[in-house]
C-alpha cells in the first residue's frame, strides 16, 4: 500500500500563489525568501517532503518546519524569518568597561606592534588577556561585539584625527606683521605709483615628481571611448623645486625651476628678483621659516646688498598666509595635475611656459 501523508494540504488563493510565484523567480530578493517560496509551491504542486528535500539537497526537518510555518501562519507570512529574542548578553559592564579602557591606549602600551587598534586586534588581545583581568565573559569575544561596545561609548580607535600643535610664540606679532605688509599694498595700491616699496610673496614648492609614461596615452574618440586611457606603468625621472614670487601690486610672477632647493638656489633667485626692480626701490619679501632663507650662505649674500631686501616671516605651520600659496594651489590643480612628460627639461620648460602664460594672474 502506498504511503499517505496525514500532513494537511496547502490551499493558496490565486493573489498567494501569484506572489509566492514572483517570489521564487526574483532575482533581487533574498536568496532564502525565494528557496521558501519554492518548497512552498513544490508542496503545493503534490511534491513530498522527502522529495522537496532531495531536490534542495537538505534533510526534511528543514523541510517540514516551513511547511508547518506556511499551515500555520499563511505561506507568504511564513517566508520571513520568526523575530526571536535572543540570548540574554552576558558581558558585563565592568567587562565593557574594561575594553574600552583598553582601546584608549595604544597598541604598543599593551606590548604588540601595530601603531593602532582593528576590531580583530582589540578581540583577540581582550581574548587572551581577559581571565587574567577578571573578565572571563569575554573569552568568547567577537569583532563584531567590540564594535557594537565601542560605538556605544562612542570610541573609534582605528581612526585618527589629526591636530595641530602651536609652536610658535610669536605666532600673534608675525601675523600682525604680515597682515600690515598686506595693509601697506592695499594703501600703494590706491595711491597709484610711485612705490618706494617693492612687495613679494614668496615660497619653494619642492618634491614636483616628473614622471613618463611606458605607453602612449589613448585619447578619447567619438562614439567609443569617453575618456583618456592611460596605462597603469610609468617611470619617475626625478622631482624639481619651483621657486617662485608674485608681485603683490603688479600680480607680475618671478619664477625659477631647479633640481634643488638650498641657499644656493635661493641666493640665485634673490639675484634675479634684485635685477628685476629699481635701485632705489627696498624689496620686502614675505617668506616662510625655510632654513635656506636664514642660513649663513644667505645672509652672507645680504651683507653685499644693505637696505635692500626686508625679509617678513610667516608663523610656524602658517604657510596659509602667504599669497603665493594661492597660486600653487592653482597649479597643482591644473597645470600639474596628470602632467607626463619624456625628460625633466620638458617638465621644467613646461612649468616655465605656464607661469610665462599667466604672469599677471594667481
Amino acid at each position: 500500500m502506498p504511503f499517505q501523508s496525514t500532513k494537511a494540504k496547502l490551499v493558496l488563493h490565486d493573489d498567494e500563489l501569484k506572489k509566492l510565484q514572483a517570489i521564487s523567480r526574483s532575482r533581487s530578493e533574498p536568496s532564502g525568501r525565494v528557496e521558501r517560496a519554492k518548497i512552498i509551491l513544490e508542496y503545493y504542486d503534490g511534491s513530498t517532503i522527502s522529495e522537496i528535500a532531495r531536490k534542495h539537497d537538505t534533510d526534511r526537518p528543514k523541510i517540514e518546519l516551513q511547511i508547518n510555518k506556511a499551515l500555520q501562519m499563511g505561506a507568504v507570512s511564513s517566508l520571513n524569518d520568526i523575530h526571536r529574542s535572543g540570548r540574554e548578553g552576558t558581558i558585563t559592564d565592568e567587562a565593557k568597561a574594561w575594553l574600552v579602557s583598553i582601546a584608549c591606549l595604544k597598541p604598543t602600551d599593551c606590548g604588540l606592534a601595530p601603531e593602532i587598534w582593528t576590531m580583530s586586534a582589540l578581540a583577540k588581545y581582550a581574548q587572551e588577556h581577559c581571565g587574567e583581568a577578571g573578565h572571563p565573559c569575554l573569552m568568547n569575544l567577537a569583532k563584531g561585539t567590540v564594535s557594537k561596545i565601542l560605538s556605544a561609548y562612542e570610541i573609534q580607535p582605528h581612526k585618527t584625527r589629526y591636530y595641530l600643535v602651536r609652536k610658535d610664540p610669536d605666532f600673534d606679532h608675525k601675523m600682525h606683521q604680515i597682515l600690515l605688509v598686506y595693509r601697506e599694498v592695499m594703501t600703494e595700491i590706491e595711491k597709484g605709483g610711485g612705490n618706494i616699496y617693492a612687495y613679494i610673496s614668496f615660497d619653494e614648492k619642492p618634491g614636483i615628481q616628473a614622471i613618463k609614461n611606458i605607453a602612449p596615452d589613448l585619447m578619447p574618440v567619438p562614439g567609443i571611448y569617453q575618456t583618456r586611457a592611460r596605462d597603469y606603468e610609468y617611470k619617475r625621472l626625478g622631482t624639481l623645486s619651483l621657486l617662485a614670487g608674485i608681485d603683490l601690486i603688479t600680480g607680475k610672477i618671478s619664477a625659477s625651476v631647479e633640481d634643488r632647493h638650498r641657499s644656493a638656489e635661493f641666493v640665485e633667485f634673490l639675484k634675479k628678483i634684485d635685477a628685476d626692480y629699481p635701485a632705489e626701490q627696498k624689496i620686502k619679501i614675505i617668506l616662510d621659516n625655510h632654513s635656506a632663507h636664514t642660513s649663513k650662505e644667505t645672509r652672507k649674500h645680504l651683507a653685499t646688498r644693505p637696505n635692500r631686501f626686508e625679509f617678513v616671516f610667516t608663523p610656524t605651520h602658517a604657510s596659509w598666509l602667504n599669497l603665493i600659496e594661492c597660486f600653487f594651489g592653482k597649479l597643482a590643480r591644473t597645470m600639474l595635475r596628470d602632467i607626463r612628460v619624456k625628460t625633466k627639461k620638458e617638465l621644467k620648460d613646461r612649468i616655465l611656459k605656464h607661469i610665462d602664460y599667466h604672469r599677471f594672474s594667481c
